[in-house]
């Protein structure tokens, strides 16, 4: 099994004015990310809309994927659902169609025990035999991963990393303090990855990696080699990009962003609303920013 660690750009899903998935659109940032120096993709993450898009564009953006990728990076898609059965059958699916890994998400209406929780990711790992990466986002999730759950998790053979975006440092530590080397850790957005790097993480999983690739692996590099005060000067640099997605939606400022960099990869999926203009003049400023410097 392929080692996971580096910089994993979430994707965003291009949609075209029909409701499409554009393959074309899709293939060519695939292409150019890999050129700009990442270490492998997630397709399906929060940046690609995955709880708006129907079985169907799902399976479409991990076929174009994969076949972008054409084995260059890992690419580990994201498999998300409210029910055990439909995330086995999504994450199944994606083992078949040449992914390297399963970002493995909890969706929740009803409140989930801690039992429930377990036997879902674990039900996941059972069904495959690629590594799974445990996610846990106590913003978005109703039923998030306790320190409990995650260390009996990590003794399972194929569940080897977390990505984590909590921000929560102190619970990075407990959590490394509990499961060892059995749990590698990715830490998610631009303000936090040279921390989690520095306690020990192995790389991030972040939408604004799509953005700014070079930066994104200029800064993992600097970490590597544990050059710590030009990190930081490069981690406050790309804060600025986060400090403007902050104030909306993060998926549509993704693609407003990838849209000026002469990306055509569309709105929104409705009912998520497209930035006004004004907003897009926020997301522009900040790249102009970082660009300069």
């Amino acid at each position: 099994m392929r080692e996971f660690s580096g910089v994993f750009p979430y994707l965003v899903s291009p949609i075209d004015d029909a409701g499409r998935i554009d393959e074309a659109a899709l293939t060519l940032l695939v292409d150019d990310l890999i050129g700009a120096g990442v270490h492998g993709v997630t397709p399906l993450g929060s940046t690609g809309e995955f709880a708006y898009l129907d079985s169907e564009q799902r399976t479409t953006v991990v076929r174009t994927t994969v076949k972008a990728a054409g084995g260059r990076v890992p690419v580990v898609a994201g498999v998300a659902s409210t029910a055990t059965a439909d995330a086995v059958a999504q994450a199944e699916r994606y083992a078949a169609l040449g992914v390297d890994g399963i970002l493995a998400i909890l969706e929740a209406y009803f409140p989930v025990p801690d039992a429930g929780i377990e036997a879902y990711f674990r039900a996941i790992a059972d069904a495959v035999d690629i590594p799974v990466v445990l996610y846990t986002n106590p913003q978005f999730q109703r039923a998030d991963l306790s320190l409990d759950v995650i260390e009996r998790l990590s003794s399972h053979p194929r569940i080897g990393y977390l990505k984590d975006a909590s921000t929560n440092t102190g619970r990075l530590l407990s959590i490394m303090h509990r499961c060892g080397n059995e749990l590698k850790l990715f830490a998610a957005s631009a303000h936090i990855p040279t921390a989690v790097m520095l306690i020990g993480g192995v790389g991030w999983m972040a939408g604004p990696a799509c953005l700014v690739p070079r930066e994104s692996v200029r800064l993992y590099d600097l970490c590597r080699a544990q050059q710590w005060a030009e990190a930081m000067a490069l981690q406050r640099r790309l804060w600025r990009i986060n400090e403007a997605f902050a104030r909306f939606n993060l998926a549509a400022c993704i693609k407003a962003g990838l849209q000026l960099q002469g990306y055509a990869v569309g709105e929104p999926v409705p009912p998520t609303a497209a930035l006004t203009a004004e907003q897009r003049q926020v997301v522009a400023s900040a790249l102009a920013a970082l660009a300069d410097g």
